[in-house]
């Protein structure tokens, strides 16, 4: 049994590694096909790195973006190492490297230069890789980190942050560009955050309702398959043919679904069962660790 855990942890590490440069390739791609020439600005770290380069661009000392990336991120990774977790800021590290690297290594090639285009696919591609990343447990550093920290210590989310940030961004490409690119670069950072949740299911809440008449078999598999409690009601009945039922609620994510689906066809096929989408959560619930 140790054994077989020591190698799924092993397959988890490896996947999460192989997924971090997976994810340096795509932002690479974003930033060298798509964003740099049509002077669009990314979110977070990776916009503040842009517009340093834009601004020592003509200076005696030029600043390259894929370094700034990886240096801008260095205390975050202290702060990560510290207050969330080493295996976390590991594979942060892994992640940012490779996305740093890879800005370095891939030569450019300018496919458009018109702003739309690169604004919705530049960002289509990185909301990709970071929701890929996000849903293997992988952090892409900037301010996930500063996120993850406040949400850990204090319970808020950093949306406020995010947004000043972002609004800080976005200016600061009207500034240097002209304020069309402001807008260009804001409808990137749409494109980038609904491509990122289509990827990234793992936040979305989900409400299940069960009615079946086999509730033991069913709070049993689905326990085992999702590490979430389950309300029951006994005592329902079916209107057609007046059989007592038992109805069972639970909450989960998105990214759990397969798993209650495996579970149902293990415990009850017939079981009625009812999900609604995007539910608001009130209270404690079991999110996975990072």
């Amino acid at each position: 049994m140790d054994e077989l855990q020591k190698l799924w942890k092993r397959h988890v590490y490896m996947m999460r590694a192989s997924t971090a440069f997976i994810y340096g390739i795509l932002v690479s791609i974003a930033m060298n096909f798509f964003w740099t020439p049509g002077h669009i600005y990314s979110s977070g770290i990776t916009g503040l790195a842009q517009l340093i380069t834009t601004l020592t661009k003509h200076t005696p000392f030029p600043l390259s973006t894929a370094l700034l990336l990886f240096v801008l991120n260095m205390p975050l990774f202290v702060l990560a190492w510290f207050q969330i977790g080493h295996r976390f800021t590991i594979f942060t590290v892994i992640a940012v490297f490779a996305s740093s690297f890879m800005i370095k290594m891939l030569t450019p090639l300018t496919l458009t230069t018109d702003p739309i285009i690169c604004a919705i696919f530049g960002a289509a591609i990185n909301g990709f890789g970071t929701g890929l990343a996000l849903k293997n447990g992988i952090s892409t550093g900037g301010v996930d980190i500063l996120g993850l920290t406040i949400r850990k210590r204090t319970g808020k989310s950093i949306g406020t942050i995010n947004i000043i940030f972002n609004f800080f961004i976005v200016t600061a490409a009207g500034i240097v560009y002209g304020w069309p690119y402001a807008f260009y670069s804001a409808l990137g950072l749409l494109v980038n955050a609904k491509v990122m949740d289509m990827v990234y299911t793992r936040q979305q809440k989900m409400q299940v309702m069960i009615v079946t008449t086999k509730p033991k078999s069913v709070i049993d598999c689905v326990q085992n398959h999702i590490n979430h409690g389950i309300t029951i009601i006994h005592g329902a009945e079916g209107a057609y043919m007046h059989v007592e039922k038992t109805v069972l609620f639970t909450v989960i994510s998105r990214y759990e679904l397969p798993e209650l689906r495996q579970a149902m066809r293990e415990s009850d096929p017939k079981a009625f069962v009812s999900i609604a989408d995007n539910v608001h959560i009130m209270g404690h619930f079991e999110e996975p660790s990072v």
